[in-house]
């Protein structure tokens, strides 16, 4: 018997918890002709059985499995019978149920997690040759049948017919008044919302990993970038990933003096080939071939980059991707429709994101960006990077950094600082607890969270991804190249370091598993952006601290906000779109994306860059795989900054952040009033950059 079945059996065996376990739906449901008389009949023997104070409890939870029940379930009798024997009559019985099913789906989880990690491991990570099969091996989700089995075996329906399922409005307008077991229990109900089918699940998990897979080998060979003067503005072996290395390029080329513009114009130039794919396709991921991306010639490699000798059979032609970027894309928004008939409270990808997955309406969420993006502060601060650079704005000034200082050090002074401290994963590993003391853990707690996290080397940008089950470790996955990790990777790292203290506090020293992790990814991005903000001070190097570095840094949080929140304008727009138009082809998808594009570009940045309809708020590869994500980095943003204010009172980032993360996935404005105070929004944000205005003004 391998591990997942014993993890079945001994739910099965533990399914029935005391004599008098037993439980509400929608009459009829599902054309269920003895639905509404085994409902009623239920109801009145139970209460009489149990206590008029039994009532509301049973009816709810009747209702809750009657609304999923299906006549391959079972019978009137069946039905019946599971009722009568499965309610939980009295707080022992609830309480014993309770325990039982969130130690067990801890380990349920913890373990399918193991078995995804070393599924994925040869694809995820920079490890070797990766085989045809071991993206099969990556696009199997072990728990892609877990949910239809808990429905087959009644588990699920023991939970419904117990606990309460609520809706998005109750968590937000009652939540302040539940105990942390209430919330614990709201969470168990949640998992069993939805019935839906093995077959789904695991359309999902193979449209998720063929959109990885196409996004993680989307790299460009820079030193084969020419430009029409036949010069080489990339230095040699350079590989920038789309779109996270190359937005990070133009961000890094802030530094570079007269020739870094060049470079940036060059990699807008790239950016816009992809989002309007006519990149052409023999430049993706190749370094066999030349390309000028202005107009667009492939030619023969005159330079060579690695070992390997250029295939023989290797066609050299100025063909376009043909819209493998929108195709993969549609994959993706059609593997999630497939869910929305088995979510009836959330009907759609874009309410299961926002109703659930943030539990802050889109509406809601919408505001806050535009409040960022269309604030006036925007054209003020504008203003200044225009006075700063010397020159009129440029599109690709949207991830302008020179706000943030980096003392007197360029790009290459940077990497080379890296490359020597952090030659290798491993290295960045050992240095963890001394990175984390640097950030006000105490020794001991730098120690242990540094035990619970692993460093990898990725294959595409870098992750974090957590572990499912207290004592399992939290992996760190960054790229790392032959000389060395170097200054990009660093920062990448760091974020993701924050990612990783957040996954193991919020697991291992939360008070239930069940409210392990945060409110919604948005949390988790503001703590890895804390931590990603120290960076130069991890590398020993002085930072300014005086009232106007501050405010400097505070207006490049502000400009970096903007931007992000523009993009996922543009990545809501897009599911909307495709929600409007479920037959479109790959074609069509491109041109509305380029549309949309424009559109958020000429309402929120033309009358600022004094240019209209740019396409580079498509190029973020989040929009391409990461189902609906983009609107958790401006909200984390935000929440980042509301979490500095309130770490800059306070006075240790590791204290507070430890209490922060273990208060759990709770309500979001409920955690941040206990976190910080105030609830979610842009007003901290905006409130700072006006006083950072007056500061260098």
């Amino acid at each position: 018997m391998n591990n997942v079945s014993k993890i079945f059996a001994v739910l099965m065996a533990t399914a029935v918890i005391a004599t008098c376990l037993t439980g509400h739906s929608n009459a009829g449901k599902g054309g269920l002709s003895w639905m509404d008389e085994s409902i009623t009949g239920l109801e009145e023997k139970l209460v009489a059985a149990y206590g008029e104070e039994q009532r509301a409890r049973l009816q709810r939870g009747i209702h809750q499995v009657a609304n999923l029940w299906r006549g391959s379930d079972g019978d009137a009798a069946v039905f019946e019978d599971f009722v009568t024997r499965n309610f939980a009559c009295d707080g022992e019985s609830l309480d014993a149920m309770f325990e039982r099913f969130e130690r067990l789906l801890t380990i349920l989880r913890g373990s399918m997690n193991a078995i995804g990690v070393e599924f994925s491991k040869q694809v995820d990570l920079d490890i070797g040759r990766v085989m045809p099969f071991d993206g099969i091996f990556a696009a199997y989700s072990p728990g892609a049948h877990v949910l239809d089995d808990f429905f087959e075996n009644k588990l699920a329906f023991v939970v419904l017919l117990n606990f309460p399922l609520t809706t998005l409005e109750e968590r937000l307008e009652k939540g302040n008044e539940w105990s942390r077991r209430e919330w614990a229990e709201v969470r168990l109900a949640q998992v069993f919302s939805k019935r839906i089918p093995s077959d789904v699940n695991q359309a999902l998990a193979e449209a998720g990993a063929l959109s990885d897979q196409y996004i993680s080998n989307y790299n460009i060979w820079m030193h084969h970038l020419v430009a029409d003067s036949g010069e080489r503005l990339f230095p040699h072996g350079m590989k920038l990933l789309s779109h996270w290395n190359l937005r990070d390029q133009i961000k890094a080329d802030y530094r570079n003096g007269g020739k870094g513009i060049v470079k940036q114009r060059m990699i807008q130039r790239v950016m816009e080939r992809i989002v309007d794919q006519t990149i052409p396709e023999a430049v993706i991921n190749n370094p066999h071939v030349d390309w000028n991306p202005y107009t667009n010639e492939v030619t023969k490699a005159e330079v060579a980059d690695v070992d390997v000798p250029t295939p023989e059979d290797m066609k050299i032609t100025n063909e376009r991707e043909p819209d493998r970027r929108y195709e993969v894309f549609l994959e993706t928004y059609k593997a999630a429709r497939m869910v929305d008939p088995y979510s009836p409270t959330a009907p759609s990808l874009i309410a299961r994101r926002f109703d659930e997955d943030r539990e802050i309406p889109e509406e809601r969420v919408r505001e806050i960006l535009e409040q960022a993006v269309s604030s006036p502060l925007m054209p003020k601060v504008a203003a200044l990077i225009e006075k700063r650079l010397g020159r009129p704005l440029e599109p690709f000034d949207i991830w302008y950094n020179g706000f943030r200082s980096k003392g007197s050090y360029d790009e290459e002074q940077l990497d080379e600082i890296v490359s020597k401290r952090y030659p290798t994963a491993e290295a960045f590993d050992e240095g963890m607890p001394a990175m984390l003391e640097k950030l006000g853990f105490s020794k001991e707690k730098a120690s242990y969270l540094a035990k619970h996290i692993v460093v990898e080397p990725a294959r595409g940008s870098g992750h974090a991804s957590g572990g499912e089950m207290p004592g399992q470790e939290a992996r760190l996955r960054t790229r790392v190249g032959k000389k060395g990790m170097d200054y990009k990777g660093f920062n990448i790292a760091v974020h993701e370091m924050g990612h990783n203290v957040e996954q193991v506090f919020s697991m291992n020293d939360v008070d239930h598993t069940l409210l392990s992790g945060v409110p919604n990814t948005a949390f988790t991005e503001a703590v890895a952006f804390v931590f990603q903000a120290k960076d130069l001070e991890l590398l020993d190097l002085s930072v300014e601290t005086d009232e106007i570095a501050e405010a400097y840094n505070t207006l490049n949080d502000f400009w970096a906000t903007a931007e992000i929140a523009a993009v996922s304008l543009v990545d809501m727009a897009l599911w909307h779109w495709m929600y409007d138009h479920p037959d479109a082809t790959p074609a069509e998808l491109r041109e509305a994306a380029i549309e949309i594009s424009k559109d958020v570009w000429n309402r929120h940045y033309a009358s600022i860059f004094k240019k209209k309809d740019v396409i580079l708020l498509g190029i973020y590869s989040h929009i391409i795989h990461s189902f609906l994500y983009l609107p958790d980095y401006p909200m984390g943003h935000m929440i980042a900054f509301q979490i500095e204010e309130h770490v800059k009172q306070a006075g240790n980032i590791g204290t507070e952040v430890e209490r922060m993360t273990t208060l759990g996935r709770i309500a979001p404005d409920l955690w941040m009033l206990k976190a910080t105070g105030s609830r979610v929004g842009a007003d901290a944000l905006l409130d700072a950059v006006e006083r950072a205005l007056d500061v260098i003004q």
